[in-house]
């Protein structure tokens, strides 16, 4: 499966974006979605997790409420909307996939290892 980001760019405090994955490949064998970010001298986490069938969602404490995400099955893609944007949601944001048919919890879905293939990355600056 390849994954390429798009969405990205600057914007002030307060404002929106929307990212998304368009996903190709052997997707009939995606189980789940994530996007996890990188901040400047921090490690990268985990942002929102979307499961491909059912589309059922989880988000992190830090974007809980002001980010959505979601996925149109026909164009293969996934989406993170993120309103109410703060400096320190500035980051490269990257988009993942896990393939299989093992069902997978959100407890588990959060950790990186869980994902078997990324996007290149796309850039989000939020400007105060």
């Amino acid at each position: 499966v390849q994954l390429v980001e798009s969405g990205g760019g600057l914007v002030q405090a307060g404002g929106s974006l929307r990212l998304s994955c368009a996903a190709s490949g052997d997707t009939f064998t995606m189980y789940a979605m994530g996007w996890f970010r990188l901040a400047p001298g921090k490690e990268r986490e985990f942002v929102a997790a979307i499961r491909w069938t059912g589309g059922s969602t989880y988000y992190s404490d830090a974007v809980r409420g002001r980010f959505t995400i979601s996925r149109d099955n026909a164009k293969n893609t996934m989406y993170l909307l993120m309103n109410s944007l703060k400096p320190e949601d500035t980051a490269v944001y990257y988009c993942a996939v896990v393939i299989g048919a093992t069902a997978r919890t959100f407890v588990v879905l959060v950790h990186q290892h869980e994902y078997d293939y990324w996007g290149q990355g796309t850039q989000v600056t939020v400007s105060s």
